[in-house]
């Protein structure tokens, strides 16, 4: 399998379809490269190079027990373009993944990077402080950690088949296949970064971060987002980008690369060739 092999040690699993400018995806918590199947497919045949990783300690890369953070997400992100040696790439982040995405930018610089979009994205901050009163309760994130801790299978059932694709609202139409490929996809992964990934990306403050971007950024959102509340992520991120461009979609839940796909490539679509 393509790995590339981080200064700690880690190997890093990589798709690398295609040729023409580099997409690079970086998708969300507890999941894998393959949660951009949909993605990567459409933009090679659009006729992209498309590259996507599987995070440390998740999918087909090390389960390493440590550096489950934004800076070793970033570091492993950035691992991955020196080795491929992307020039002038687009970046997609998905999640925990947008917050990666912001991340490597601010950590690593543009110099690689003609443009990003964040989807769902966790910037600038997810918990709840004093800074950023409406942010969710830590509390709820504990929750998270002792689910996950009290079973796993379980718990990541519940997210798929509950909030993450709004398939607990009503008149939603669930799909057992999205279901069992998140399910799927979690399970492929330690149980170390999936417990300590949940740190990560809602304790994690990318103000700064965000304010050091200069490329354009597509900023996108559902406003049925019941994982990551758009009003405390997406509004707050694009004001604090210097170049954002803001999208919030009706209706939409956390996991719209999949349920919507079609409107979100032709959307990512545009943004890219504008």
């Amino acid at each position: 399998m393509p790995m590339v092999t981080t200064d700690d040690g880690v190997e890093i699993f990589y798709k690398d379809w295609g040729t023409g400018q580099p997409i690079v995806f970086s998708h969300g918590w507890p999941l894998s490269a393959d949660d951009w199947d949909t993605q990567m497919l459409f933009f090679v045949n659009q006729g992209y190079r498309v590259i996507a990783h599987d995070r440390r300690g998740h999918g087909r890369s090390t389960q390493v027990g440590e550096g489950h953070d934004l800076d070793h997400y970033a570091d492993d992100l950035a691992a991955v373009t020196a080795h491929l040696d992307l020039r002038d790439a687009i970046h997609v982040g998905h999640s925990t993944g947008g917050g990666e995405v912001v991340r490597y930018l601010a950590r690593h610089g543009e110099s690689r990077v003609a443009k990003a979009a964040i989807m769902s994205a966790i910037p600038p901050l997810m918990v709840k402080t004093d800074s950023n009163p409406g942010g969710t309760p830590k509390s709820v994130f504990d929750d998270f950690q002792a689910q996950l801790l009290a079973n796993r299978s379980e718990f990541y059932r519940a997210v798929a088949s509950g909030p993450f694709y709004g398939y607990n609202r009503p008149g939603a139409e669930p799909s057992e296949a999205n279901i069992q490929k998140w399910w799927l996809q979690g399970m492929m992964g330690g149980a170390k970064a999936g417990y300590d990934g949940i740190v990560a990306f809602s304790q994690t403050d990318q103000t700064e971060d965000l304010k050091k971007i200069t490329v354009p950024v597509l900023v996108m959102h559902g406003d049925d987002d019941q994982v990551v509340p758009y009003e405390d992520a997406a509004l707050l991120s694009v004001k604090l980008l210097k170049n954002g461009t803001l999208k919030i979609y009706p209706g939409f839940p956390h996991g719209m690369p999949t349920t919507h796909a079609e409107t979100i490539n032709a959307d990512l679509l545009e943004f890219f060739r504008s």
